[in-house]
């Protein structure tokens, strides 16, 4: 029986929304642990420091060098994919670290979100990944500025 919606024209502002929606998530994880914002919400690493030292700890090596990475995907990658600006680089190392985060989450906890398991991470990942294939978009700067999405 055919739909009496054609709900093929949703999708380029579903794909913008799952865009932003991923790249804004990671913002405030990034300024959590990379300048102690909001301090109180569970997480012990409020410095670069810390969190390289928890990295090291992990089996993460060298702990500074995945702190930058880190801060990177969250603080740089964050923004570039909410604006729609070089969108599949940002959404390709954005996924390269929630597939890596999966890893690291099935191990503390394993399914459960509550439990600080894969569950969350997960679908974050597989987000981005969504964006990083389906590209920038209609509603991006790459597509306004005529940046050819590779």
């Amino acid at each position: 029986m055919p739909s009496l919606i054609d709900w093929s024209i949703f999708a380029p502002y579903a794909d913008a929304a799952l865009r932003v929606v991923v790249g804004a998530l990671l913002i405030p994880h990034g300024l959590r642990f990379a300048f102690g914002m909001w301090p109180d919400t569970g997480n012990p690493n409020r410095t670069m420091a810390q969190l390289a030292t928890a990295l090291d700890s992990w089996g993460y090596r060298p702990g500074w060098l995945w702190s930058k990475a880190i801060a990177f995907n969250h603080l740089v990658c964050g923004p570039l994919l909410v604006l729609g600006l070089f969108t599949r680089p940002a959404a390709l190392v954005a996924t390269i670290f929630l597939t890596v985060a999966c890893f690291e989450r099935w191990r503390v906890g394993k399914w459960f979100w509550n439990k600080l398991g894969v569950e969350y991470t997960l679908l974050w990942a597989v987000a981005a990944c969504h964006v990083a294939i389906s590209g920038p978009g209609r509603f991006s700067l790459d597509r306004f500025l005529g940046i050819v999405p590779f």
